[in-house]
C-alpha cells in the first residue's frame, strides 16, 4: 500500500460510499446523482467553491459525453480535479526535497496555529534533510509556549541537528537572528525556523513575522527563502480559514498538511490548492519520524479517485 492509499483510506471509503448509494442501478447521471456528489465533496472538506466548481464540470461532460458507469464518472472526477492541482499525464516526480538549495543557507521560516503539528513537522523535516547530506540549523523561535523549546529540543536530538534556543519568553526575533548567524558560520545548509502558534489578530501576527523576517536579513539578505505554512487536515474549514488568515499575515510560499493519516476529510487538499494557489510540499501520515513525505500530485489524484475500495 503506498503512501497516499494509507493516508486516503479514510476519505476514499466515505467518499464513495455516500456515491455509490446514490448512483446504485443509475443508467445515467441524474439531477440526484449530481447532488450526492456534490454533498460528498462538500462533506470530505473540500469547500464550496471548489465543488461547485466541479460539479458544474461534470455537468458540461455529462451533457456532452453521457454518463454510463461508475469507472467513467470516476475517471470524469479524477480529471477535473487534476486539472485543479494542474497535474498532466507527463508529470514529472516530485524531487526528493523540493527545495533550490543554490542559496545557502537555505533559510525556511515555519509558520502556523498551536496544534497543526508544526513543531513536529519541523523535526521530520530536519530529519530528511540531514539523511539527505544537509547540513541543518533548527531555530527555537517560538518562545511563548512553554513546551515548545523542550519539544523542539527532543526532535532536533532525534533528528541529529543543532538547535539555538534562549530562554522561555525571549524576543523570537532575536532567536532567529542567532539562529542564523550560527548557520552561516558553521557553513550550514538549511536553517528551519519555528515561530509562535498565536493568532490573536493579524496585526500582532503581521508585526511578529516582519520583524523576524528583517532581523534575518541582516545576515542572510533575501531570507526566509521559503514561508511553510502548517496545517491540520483534519480540521476541515478551519485549516481555509487559517490559510487566508496566515496569507494576509505573510508572504506563505508553500503548505505542509499534517494529520492525514486518520481523516476523512482529505479533500481539503484540493480545496486549498484551488483556492489559494499555494503549492502543498509535504503531508505528514503518521506520529513518526519518517511519516512526512514529499507531495505528489499525481499519485494523490490516483489514490483519492478510485473505486478499488468499494467494489
Amino acid at each position: 500500500m503506498g503512501i497516499f492509499s494509507k493516508a486516503f483510506k479514510k476519505t476514499n471509503e466515505g467518499f464513495f460510499q455516500k456515491l455509490s448509494r446514490a448512483i446504485v442501478g443509475k443508467s445515467k447521471v441524474s439531477d440526484e446523482v449530481l447532488d450526492a456528489i456534490e454533498e460528498a465533496l462538500v462533506s470530505s472538506d473540500m469547500g464550496v467553491d471548489t465543488t461547485l466548481k466541479l460539479v458544474e464540470k461534470l455537468e458540461e461532460r455529462v451533457d456532452r459525453d453521457k454518463y454510463m458507469s461508475m469507472e467513467e464518472l470516476v475517471e470524469m472526477l479524477r480529471d477535473e480535479i487534476a486539472k485543479l492541482l494542474n497535474v498532466t499525464e507527463d508529470s514529472v516526480d516530485q524531487p526528493v526535497v523540493p527545495f533550490d538549495f543554490s542559496k545557502k543557507p537555505y533559510v525556511i521560516m515555519v509558520v502556523g496555529v498551536n496544534g497543526v503539528g508544526k513543531t513536529t513537522t519541523i523535526g521530520k523535516l530536519a530529519s530528511i534533510l540531514k539523511n539527505q547530506g544537509k547540513k541543518v540549523v533548527i531555530g527555537a523561535a517560538d518562545t511563548f509556549r512553554a513546551a515548545a523549546v523542550d519539544q523542539l529540543q527532543i526532535w532536533a536530538e532525534r533528528a541529529g541537528v543543532d538547535i539555538v534556543k534562549q530562554a522561555m519568553g525571549s524576543d523570537p526575533a532575536s532567536v532567529a537572528f542567532d539562529t542564523v548567524k550560527s548557520a552561516v558560520a558553521k557553513d550550514a545548509d538549511v536553517v528551519l525556523i519555528d515561530t509562535a502558534g498565536r493568532l490573536h489578530n493579524r496585526i500582532d501576527l503581521m508585526n511578529e513575522l516582519t520583524k523576524i523576517r528583517n532581523v534575518m536579513r541582516k545576515v542572510v539578505p533575501d531570507a526566509p527563502h521559503e514561508v511553510l505554512l502548517v496545517l491540520d487536515g483534519s480540521t476541515g474549514q478551519n485549516a481555509f480559514q487559517q490559510a487566508k488568515e496566515f496569507s494576509r499575515a505573510t508572504d506563505v510560499t508553500a503548505l505542509a498538511v499534517t494529520k492525514l493519516d486518520g481523516s476523512a476529510k482529505g479533500g481539503v487538499v484540493v480545496g486549498i490548492v484551488d483556492q489559494f494557489k499555494f503549492p502543498i510540499k509535504f503531508i505528514g501520515i503518521g506520529e513518526g519520524i519518517d511519516d512526512l513525505k514529499v507531495f505528489d500530485k499525481k499519485e494523490f489524484v490516483k489514490t483519492l479517485f478510485t473505486v478499488d475500495d468499494i467494489k
